[in-house]
């Protein structure tokens, strides 16, 4: 195939928040049209008007904007092929779902839902393995099939409700290649007549999904696992079509699996486990219920992106950092597995690290600065950069910084309790005190000079430098955690120093004593 007939899609429904299911499935499209110089195109399938959820459609692509999956075509982008919204092709469905009718491949059904209910209750009364619509039962119910032209015309003329069904070949072997799962086969009497056109006007996803797909030119439709039992029915509707000839080639991803390997992911998962499944924070328009999104935890775009690649695809090499030009690079789709990938949310930080210790520290700072805005705290990006270059090695998610480093900003709020008891003796209030004496006349305050300060205290007291260091870190940083305590001290400054210490020391020797 020419790089330039490569096109692919993907095509979500705004029936809810996406989830890193269907992230990582924009993805491995994005990442063939790109290796193939092809074209990627967003269809927006909203046939499903029950189930449209407000802000759904804008929060797919807000977060697909966010992980930098670009759109060649689409209902923003435009493009040759649109509209690219289901709900604007409508008439185009209904000439195909009429043309199918007129050639045999599909008829008018009037049966109410209480009449579909009472069919599946006889057959259940019958002990039948088999409780639906299909070549068995049509011939039964209120179809185009069973009744005469005079009360199909009669029914359509007074206005009752119909739905256009697929009538399903009998006794018919289907074989159809995908290129994850191999050859699919069924025999169509497993399959019953689905509806592919609803009362309401509007096609189910399968009438839409292939008319679209077709009339879009897609070569290669890459989709969840989910729709892998479809597959039959589509390459028949393909056939009735008379379409079998530039039918795409399909290939269905793996299911993303819980982190213990049972059953697929969702989003109570997350909640349960303390993990996000969603790329961006989601708030359910009608409960109000807030899900956590990986932007708002501390991910990169770039690290969220290596992650969902690992989830199913295997380059075959020891490398597991990949930037977005390199996952293009290596993809080849024949690498997808068949299996479920579980997903586990430990290495996903270890991702992040991993990412975050590749920027630079002044693109952390960048990062970090609007965590600081938001608490308040304005700080100049030559001090946050250095802050950052001190305590990046301890970070995981990019608001884990402020929790390495909050000390640079502000004094302790509180102090470390054990530690204090263990470290805080008798005579440490007077060694901070000669200390912090000591610092006050320092002509230089650098860490080299404070850190010969600390020696000479200890030497001229003939004590150890844990008896001072120790308790001069809890005074600065409330704890006995951070960088190396002379640099913090250079960093915040003399005048704050001096500040924090003299506050300790008249505070700590009571908690020190309880």
């Amino acid at each position: 195939m020419a790089q330039s007939d490569v096109r692919v899609r993907f095509a979500p429904s705004p029936t809810g928040p996406l989830h890193m299911g269907g992230v990582r499935t924009a993805l491995f499209n994005f990442l063939f049209a790109r290796k193939h110089g092809g074209t990627f195109v967003l269809r927006i399938e909203d046939t499903d008007q029950t189930r449209y959820v407000e802000g759904a459609e804008q929060y797919i692509r807000d977060s697909l904007k966010w992980c930098g999956l670009e759109f060649d075509e689409g209902v923003k982008e435009g493009g040759a092929y649109g509209p690219y919204r289901q709900s604007e092709r409508r008439d185009l469905y209904r000439q195909f779902a009429e043309k199918m009718v007129k050639e045999g491949t599909a008829y008018y059904a009037f049966d109410t839902s209480q009449e579909l209910d009472a069919m599946r209750e006889r057959l259940k009364e019958q002990k039948s393995d088999i409780q639906q619509y299909n070549a068995v039962t049509r011939g039964e119910m209120k179809n185009s099939l069973s009744l005469s032209e005079e009360e199909i015309q009669q029914r359509i003329e007074s206005g009752k409700p119909y739905v256009i069904r697929f009538k399903m070949p009998e006794e018919q072997h289907i074989v159809v290649n995908d290129r994850i799962r191999g050859e699919v086969e069924v025999n169509t009497n497993q399959l019953d007549d689905k509806v592919l056109f609803k009362s309401d006007g509007l096609p189910t996803y399968h009438l839409a999904n292939v008319v679209d797909d077709h009339e879009m030119k897609i070569s290669h439709v890459i989709r969840g696992e989910e729709w892998l039992p479809s597959l039959p029915l589509h390459f028949l509707l393909y056939e009735a079509l008379g379409w079998k000839e530039g039918m795409p080639e399909f290939a269905h991803l793996p299911l993303i699996l819980k982190p213990d390997g049972k059953g697929k992911l969702s989003k109570r998962d997350g909640q349960r486990k303390g993990f996000p499944v969603f790329p961006m924070q989601w708030t359910d328009p009608e409960t109000q219920e807030t899900f956590p999104g990986y932007k708002e935890s501390g991910y990169l775009p770039e690290a969220f992106i290596n992650i969902l690649a690992f989830l199913g695809w295997n380059p075959g090499t020891e490398q597991e950092l990949y930037t977005i030009d390199e996952l293009i690079e290596s993809f080849d789709l024949d690498k997808v597995g068949k299996a479920g990938s579980k997903f586990d949310p430990e290495k996903a930080k270890w991702f992040n690290h991993q990412h975050l210790m590749q920027k630079s520290d002044s693109q952390l700072a960048e990062l970090f600065i609007p965590v600081l805005q938001k608490k308040g705290i304005n700080a100049g990006h030559e001090y946050v950069k250095e802050v950052c270059s001190l305590v990046k090695e301890r970070v995981y998610l990019i608001h884990e910084i402020w929790d390495q480093s909050y000390f640079f900003f502000q004094p302790p709020e509180a102090y470390d309790a054990k530690m204090v008891k263990k470290k805080w003796k008798e005579q440490t209030p007077e060694l901070m005190k000669e200390l912090k004496d000591r610092l006050g006349t320092l002509e230089n305050f650098e860490a080299a000079a404070i850190k010969q300060t600390v020696k000479d205290l200890t030497q001229q007291k003939e004590v150890g430098m844990g008896q001072v260091m120790l308790p001069f870190r809890i005074t600065l940083v409330g704890t006995g955690m951070g960088p190396d305590v002379t640099k913090i001290a250079e960093m915040i400054g003399r005048d704050e120093t001096l500040r924090r210490m003299e506050y300790a020391i008249e505070h700590l020797q009571r908690l020190a004593q309880r």
